[in-house]
Formats: C-alpha cells, structure tokens, sequence
C-alpha cells in the first residue's frame, strides 16, 4: 500500500512541479499533463543531482519543490535547445 501511495504522490507532485516549470519556461506541450508529470519527474532528478554537484542541499517542502522546479526549468531549456519541446 505505501508503494502505491509514493506512486501517487511522485506523479501528483511531478505533474505539479512540470506545470510550473513549464509557465516559468512559457512552454505549451502538445501531450498536456502527460508531459508536465514526465518533465516534473526528470526534472527533479536533476535538480537534486545539480545541487548535489554544487554542494547545495533542499530542506523542507519548499526548499525541496524550488530545486526540483529549477531542475525541471533546466530540462525544459536543454529540450528546446536541442528542439524536442515547444
């Protein structure tokens, strides 16, 4: 039952955190919500890695939801450089 409830949250907050990132990045995906959970998902785990790399660490809700927005902004610029995401 937790398994199923961290699926839940990590699809939920990704959908959450893709949204965001993609008004931060004025992006408007063709695939919607599909690609806001994807980008949010990605993008958090580059976030963490980013910040682990720069000796950096999130505390709390809203440190961790700022690092995973900014990872999520930096996937979506690395996807338009390469012309992958609108």
């Amino acid at each position: 039952m937790d398994s199923l409830v961290g699926i839940l949250v990590t699809i939920v907050v990704g959908g959450f955190v893709g949204w965001i990132a993609g008004q931060i990045m004025k992006t408007h995906s063709q695939m919607g919500v599909l690609a806001d959970i994807i980008v949010g998902i990605v993008g958090s785990a580059l976030g963490s890695g980013v910040f682990r790399v720069l000796g950096l660490a999130a505390y709390g809700l809203i440190g961790a939801l700022i690092m995973d927005v900014l990872g999520a902004v930096i996937l979506i610029a690395i996807l338009k450089a390469l012309k992958v995401y609108r």
